[in-house]
């Protein structure tokens, strides 16, 4: 059984509040970089971006970045993993780096984001963006910028479609 929470109005709504939101906290965006987390992170960071130089006016660094390697589940996930590009084109030392995510559950992935990131340098801070949050958290970590707080049950899924990937802007809680 598939609920649909986000149609892609709302998704665009919310990725507007959310740059908006970004730049409040972090208005000097000669220092501010978004970096898309694999796969559809790194597409709504695209989005964020997007709309931060539309509303700012200034040009928002922005990166993508493959966890795969950085999971602490990743010899479960399959014996030959997928491994998908890290693009860093700018220093992230001294920066404002925000992460950029589809769903933040049990805060994983976000673990082995930062861990990642930190691979690259010392950024002055890092925050997290996601687009859903569906708690069940399972390390002591949060998001700054959330797009929508879902209640979920642990045997649910939750799945964000874009349309670069997915060819729809779409959210939805299924129950397996």
């Amino acid at each position: 059984m598939e609920k649909r929470i986000l149609e892609a109005r709302d998704m665009d709504r919310i990725l507007t509040r959310m740059a908006y939101e970004i730049l409040e906290r972090y208005p000097d965006t000669d220092r501010l970089a978004l970096v898309g987390i694999h796969t559809r992170g790194v597409f709504l960071a695209r989005r964020l971006a997007d709309r931060i130089r539309e509303i700012a006016e200034l040009p928002v660094m922005l990166g993508n970045l493959d966890i795969t390697l950085y999971r602490d589940d990743w010899t479960r996930i399959a014996h030959h993993p997928v491994l998908r590009s890290t693009n860093i084109p700018f220093d992230v030392d001294g920066m404002d780096v925000v992460l950029v995510d589809d769903v933040l559950y049990t805060g994983r992935t976000t673990r082995a984001g930062m861990d990642a990131l930190i691979d690259f340098g010392r950024p002055r801070c890092i925050g997290l963006a996601v687009l859903v949050d569906r708690g069940h958290r399972e390390l002591p970590i949060h998001a700054d910028f959330v797009g929508r707080y879902v209640e979920t049950e642990k045997g649910h899924t939750v799945n964000v479609r874009v349309t670069e990937e997915d060819g729809e802007d779409l959210v939805v809680v299924e129950a397996l």
